[in-house]
């Protein structure tokens, strides 16, 4: 029955059951098109290929049986989002997560399982355990005091599925992914034109919420945020530039900081605060000149903003590219795959071979 997968795949599309039958030049209606969703009729061949070409899906998508879910779904949205959106974002990243899981599975790979920190989880009863749990992250994956250049492909490599959509109000999600006679994954989703250092905090307060457990009514998104701040910027390396404390800090020298850390000038302000390298008062003085500076508001432009390119999960496209060099995809269906032209996959080629 193709129920479930026809109607992720509409949602993906942003159609609703009239727009899908006039894409398909009405061919069927709406009506019978409800029905296919909720498995009371099944398409003739003709209908099934209209669907899919007016869905952008092959028919054999339509008709396959493995089928995921999202579980614990948290949204990164702006208030007043509404349920639409976010049913419609969530099935986007299904739809996503199937090819990805689909590469996976041409290739014989075991679907890399999310690499809980072995310390993990950790309690918090207080905001400042955050740090601890930050510290023995970094320490259970090896990753020392130095920066971290690529948070995506360190996250990809232990097993979170990173995908960068197009986002328009919501500016993520993370989630647990089901899929039948298979162990759980973990799944993040960025928005694709945010800044860098603002994707590489997002994914670094959602991994946060993977590896707290709040306790004693601590506040988990403030925890979050802590943890990403934390696991971002080390104490000890932040101290150990700036000092232990200090009564100002200068727009000069958080730029200096941001570059090296790869996060926003206004996360390295919350930072000090954080850590009394600035009181208060200083802490609000910085934050009233990036008001002035209009950094606070969309588009956030500080200065040297990170491309959102920077910052981009590489691992999907990689394994489309294996597949077609081992010959197990055709072109055609790589493209599709990746949700581009085969003109643009061409393209894409070439430059990977230059």
């Amino acid at each position: 029955m193709i129920g479930n997968k026809l109607k992720i795949a509409r949602s993906a599309s942003g159609l609703s059951l009239r727009a899908l039958a006039a894409a398909m030049d009405d061919l069927v209606s709406a009506q019978a098109i409800g029905k296919y969703e909720r498995n009371e009729d099944m398409p003739s061949s003709r209908v099934l290929m209209a669907l899919a070409r007016a869905l952008d899906v092959t028919e054999e998508y339509l008709l396959s049986e493995d089928e995921i879910a999202l579980e614990g779904v948290d949204f990164r949205k702006k208030v007043g989002t509404s349920s639409r959106e976010e049913a419609v974002l969530q099935a986007r990243a299904i739809h996503m997560l199937e090819r990805y899981l689909a590469v996976e599975d041409l290739l014989q790979l075991r679907s890399v399982e999310w690499e809980q920190p072995r310390s993990a989880p950790h309690p918090v009863a207080d905001i400042r355990d955050a740090e601890d749990a930050a510290r023995s992250v970094r320490d259970d994956w090896g990753l020392g005091n130095d920066p971290i250049p690529q948070l995506a492909e360190l996250l990809e490599e232990r097993g979170i599925k990173i995908l960068s959509l197009d986002l328009d109000e919501i500016d993520g999600l993370a989630a647990k992914v089901r899929r039948r006679d298979r162990a759980a994954a973990r799944v993040i989703v960025v928005k694709r034109s945010t800044w860098s250092e603002r994707k590489r905090f997002n994914l670094a307060h959602e991994l946060g919420h993977m590896v707290i457990a709040p306790c004693g009514g601590v506040d988990e998104e403030k925890a979050a945020h802590r943890f990403a701040g934390a696991f971002l910027v080390p104490a000890d390396v932040l101290r150990a530039e700036v000092g232990v404390h200090r009564s100002s800090i200068s727009l000069g020298e958080l730029v200096a900081l941001k570059k090296r850390f790869g996060v926003s000038v206004q996360a390295l302000a919350y930072r000090c605060k954080d850590l009394s390298i600035i009181n208060q008062a200083a802490f609000g003085r910085l934050f009233k000149i990036f008001a002035e500076r209009g950094w606070r508001t969309a588009p956030f432009k500080e200065p040297e903003t990170m491309e959102p390119a920077l910052e981009e999960p590489k691992r999907f496209e990689r394994l489309c590219y294996r597949a077609l060099a081992e010959g197990l995809i055709g072109e055609s269906r790589a493209a599709e795959l990746l949700g581009i032209s085969v003109r643009e996959l061409d393209a894409r080629l070439d430059q990977v071979a230059a």
